[in-house]
């Protein structure tokens, strides 16, 4: 038996929650797993998991080995980690997670930057608005704005952004240009799903006053590039983070609405599991990422 690999296939089956999904982290099959956790319990005499057919438990064995094997794992990590960071390339896959928008526009030439250097190190992106649970889904690392998630999970600020209020030319023509915040109730507003609270606007003048508008319009969406691509077709008002609109202000196809107020700026996160260690290459991507942030000018 390969107690190694048979202690992380336990691992991970419990972190992920079953041997399907395991297998798909572990790039192994249910049954090669299913067999190294066996022959686990049979050389540790002990019975590890209960398996019934909709679901996994820990034993009490089962619990007390989990939290010294994890921490095992963990250790060789780290001491891979520091072997790497005096010397070696980084390598292996990156599971990264953030919304469309961030990705395009900010990530995507970030790793594109970071491959040049790091040749050995591949990319698994998934694209999702939507606030991904990375220790169940499996993911190293999420780029995110504003909200992070679960408490359980570490983070570091890499820049901020602010929102941007903008509309065609033909929108404003028909409807007017509004002057103050207080007019946009009177406008059809484009609302995005994800924000915080997306009927109500919240902006600020140069003279550092607070303006909340309770806003509406007929398109309410997950999708920021949707709404943007809605506004520059005439149908209304987008309130959209600067990294997505600032193109559509740069090609002319949106002019920009009330650029005299600002509002309050959103942090941008690099998020990871709350582990003791933390993986080189995740280490130093981030490293990379806030660089990159920093000579872009995002947060100054």
């Amino acid at each position: 038996m390969d107690r190694f690999a048979s202690i992380s296939a336990f691992v991970t089956v419990v972190d992920v929650g079953s041997f399907v999904r395991a297998a798909e982290r572990l790039h192994s099959s249910t049954s090669t797993l299913s067999r190294q956790v066996a022959e686990l319990e049979q050389h540790l005499g002990a019975r590890l998991l209960n398996r019934t057919t909709r679901k996994l438990s820990l034993t009490e064995d089962g619990r007390a080995f989990y939290e010294r094997a994890h921490d095992l794992l963990a250790d060789l990590e780290e001491v891979e980690s520091m072997a790497t960071l005096s010397g070696a390339q980084p390598r292996g896959t990156l599971r990264v997670t953030c919304s469309y928008a961030l990705g395009v526009q900010r990530l995507a030439p970030a790793m594109a930057s970071f491959v040049a250097r790091h040749p050995q190190v591949r990319f698994d992106v998934s694209v999702s608005d939507r606030i991904v649970d990375l220790v169940e889904e499996g993911f190293d690392l999420a780029i995110r704005v504003g909200m992070l998630g679960s408490d359980q999970l570490v983070a570091r600020k890499l820049g901020t952004m602010r929102m941007m209020i903008g509309a065609s030319a033909a929108y404003l023509k028909a409807s007017g240009t509004p002057r103050k915040p207080v007019d946009l109730a009177k406008h059809t507003v484009l609302t995005y799903a994800y924000s915080p609270n997306p009927h109500l606007l919240r902006l600020t003048d140069r003279q550092g006053r607070r303006h909340e508008v309770r806003v509406s319009g007929p398109l309410h969406s997950n999708s920021g590039d949707l709404t943007i691509a809605a506004a520059i077709a005439g149908m209304g008002l987008v309130f959209e983070p600067d990294y997505s609109i600032q193109p559509a202000f740069d090609a002319g196809l949106l002019v920009r609405v009330l650029p005299g107020y600002d509002n309050t700026p959103y942090d941008i996160w690099a998020v990871y599991p709350s582990r003791r260690h933390l993986s080189a290459k995740v280490r130093l991507f981030v490293d990379h990422v806030e660089r990159q942030f920093k000579a872009a000018g995002v947060g100054r």
